[in-house]
């Protein structure tokens, strides 16, 4: 079986694009970066334009909002009651206050990102796929800054130190539930700033496949930097995907068939030199600062990427008692500790 492929940068990361069918590719690839230029303006937090932008300058009041970002709130607000608060959205200021208030390219060269090479379905050509990131969590710096980290952001009396005089910040005392959604009417509290990024990349990477199936009848599989969807009949044995978290790490491959998704989070991947030294994505909600780094890299598989993301990222927040956890939840998971060892869920390899 032939197929078709295309890839292109975008949010900060690389964007993949497989199609069974190649003649599907074109009008794919227009379904694909309409999808991510309205993903960018609705919720973006590096934009000025961004209609998440606007509701951050009326400071508490209701706006009614696009039903594109109510959905990407609703995406992110059950993410975080479904784990707790793990994975919560408020995190925007503590994120961009620890250095990650811009595109990411501009803070740091881009490292070599969690990589899922996917191999064609018929000669077993190997399409390398880097993510820049959040890896998964390569994320990139997707939609609302790619972080695919999550963590709430809210916390008092943080002390964070550079080299000069040491600057106390304080944050509102609000956390996902202080944020109310009502239809499409969204109030964000005053100095709370939203960081969609631990589910609006992988949101997106779900939507994009299953309407570009719906569109055209091929066979697709998505990955934004790393996150990846698929959607339609997938080729002849599963779509091969190798999981490594750059080369040298450990690495396996799975195969996913049509309908099924990948994610994962890492903690090596996106780095840059903050207040409080190299610093990575991924933020504990507890402290407002990074998780601790028990996990080089969690990845699991789930029926939606949105849900293996948020499985993904709670891991790593969760850090020793992520193990148990995830096989509590069913997920096929893989974990690389800090010294390289793989610990894997019942239902992995896939």
């Amino acid at each position: 079986m032939e197929h078709g492929s295309a890839q292109w940068e975008t949010w900060g990361t690389t964007v993949r694009l497989v199609v069974t069918d190649p003649a599907a590719l074109p009008a794919a690839g227009d379904l694909v970066r309409a999808e991510l230029a309205a993903v960018d303006l609705a919720c973006s937090r590096f934009r000025d334009d961004s209609e998440l932008h606007h509701v951050h300058r009326l400071a508490g009041r209701p706006v009614e909002v696009s039903e594109l970002l109510a959905e990407l709130v609703a995406v992110a607000l059950r993410a975080a009651r479904d784990t707790g608060g793990d994975v919560d959205p408020t995190v925007g200021a503590a994120i961009a206050d620890l250095g990650y208030d811009r595109d990411f390219a501009a803070i740091t060269a881009p490292t070599d990102g969690t990589q899922h090479a996917i191999t064609a379905p018929t000669g077993g050509t190997q399409h390398a796929i880097t993510a820049p990131t959040d890896g998964t969590e390569h994320t990139g710096t997707g939609p609302t800054g790619g972080t695919e980290h999550t963590g709430t952001g809210p916390i008092d009396g943080t002390q964070h130190t550079g080299t000069g005089p040491a600057r106390l910040i304080v944050y509102p005392t609000a956390d996902w539930r202080h944020v109310k959604l009502r239809g499409r009417r969204l109030t964000v509290p005053p100095g709370v700033t939203l960081d969609l990024g631990a589910t609006a990349k992988a949101w997106t990477a779900d939507r994009c496949a299953r309407l570009v199936t719906a569109a055209t009848g091929t066979g697709v599989l998505v990955s934004l930097g790393g996150d990846i969807a698929t959607a339609g009949p997938g080729p002849t044995g599963g779509w091969r995907v190798l999981v490594q978290d750059r080369p040298g790490e450990p690495g396996c491959t799975v195969r996913l068939p049509g309908g099924a998704a990948l994610a994962s989070s890492s903690t090596i991947s996106r780095q840059w030199l903050g207040p409080q030294g190299v610093l990575h994505h991924i933020l504990d909600p507890r402290t407002g600062m990074p998780a601790p780094r028990v996990w080089r890299t969690v990845s699991v598989a789930a029926r939606t990427c949105v849900h293996a993301n948020t499985l993904s990222t709670a891991a790593v927040v969760r850090g020793r008692a992520a193990h148990g956890w995830l096989a509590r939840q069913g997920a096929p998971a893989r974990l690389v500790s800090q010294r390289r060892q793989v610990y894997a869920t019942t239902g992995w390899p896939l």
